[in-house]
């Protein structure tokens, strides 16, 4: 097992399949659940901001979308459980037998098709992987994918364009190695339009520098006084480099990565013009 800087075990090869059966077959194991307990809140987010904007459609970018999960669960009300089965159980090893990659597309574009989303939401993903980009475009999850490193690289006149009208940004577990630079490239792509944000971020990592960055853009940030579990650690390795990590950076986790999960917290960034008070204090809010 092998494991990154941040003491976190290496799971890129489940983000460069050419179809997510990998994704989900590895991560089941370990629990990973943050898309499902996001969802309520995006949906709650989505709405929000269309009614405070009047958008009929809002344009949602997904930092760190890899194969459309957070798509295919707001736009078409799946749900993880459901995505376990789809491609990490019997259904998805039975795809094997009608043409592995192209079964699970058509069965994916049935899906696609057959639902009719609540609110209608237009996905942009923007990740590293081109073949999780694709597949997801494939599937129809995604309206449209950029498969860019906005850490190394400004975006290009097409990728600016793609971002262009960007209503809302959003991210499950991608800060920490996604930073600032990236949020700071998608933002001045905008021109002067200032999308709303909410991202999920493991409490190993810190946002300071992304609050602090935002801030330099006209935007405020709260914390949803929240935590939500992430996956369980892969293994008591991993736990103890994770523990060792966040005791270094002074955050306390007893009760919590102690017991054996990875947990996130949410935190909403908002231009400071339409920026609203939790019922808590000025650092917390809820939805």
């Amino acid at each position: 097992m092998r494991f990154d800087a941040t003491g976190k075990v290496t799971l890129d090869h489940i983000y460069t399949q050419p179809d997510p059966r990998a994704y989900f077959s590895v991560l089941r194991p370990l629990g990973y659940r943050v898309p499902q307990l996001a969802k309520p809140y995006f949906a709650k987010f989505i709405e929000e901001y269309a009614e405070t904007r009047r958008v009929a459609v809002p344009q949602v970018l997904d930092i760190g979308c890899s194969y459309g999960i957070n798509a295919a669960l707001l736009k078409y009300d799946a749900t993880m459980d459901e995505l376990y089965a789809r491609y990490g159980g019997e259904e998805g090893r039975g795809a094997d037998e009608g043409g592995t990659r192209e079964a699970l597309l058509a069965r994916d574009r049935e899906l696609s098709r057959s639902r009719r989303p609540a609110r209608d939401i237009r996905f942009v993903g923007l990740d590293t992987s081109a073949s999780a980009l694709s597949y997801a475009l494939e599937a129809g999850f995604l309206d449209d994918a950029v498969n860019a490193d906005l850490e190394r690289n400004e975006p290009t006149p097409v990728q600016r364009a793609q971002f262009a009208g960007t209503d809302l940004v959003i991210s499950t577990g991608c800060l920490g190695y996604v930073t600032e630079r990236t949020l700071t490239r998608v933002v001045r792509a905008q021109g002067g339009h200032r999308p709303w944000m909410a991202h999920f971020v493991l409490r190993m990592f810190p946002f300071d520098p992304v609050e602090h960055a935002l801030a330099g853009l006209g935007y405020r940030t709260t914390r949803v006084d929240a935590v939500f579990k992430q996956r369980r650690f892969a293994s008591p390795e991993e736990q103890a480099l994770v523990l060792e990590k966040m005791s270094a950076a002074g955050v306390d986790a007893r009760g919590l990565e102690t017991e054996g999960w990875m947990y996130a917290e949410l935190y909403l960034s908002r231009p400071a013009a339409e920026h609203t008070s939790g019922p808590h204090d000025a650092n917390r809010e809820q939805l």
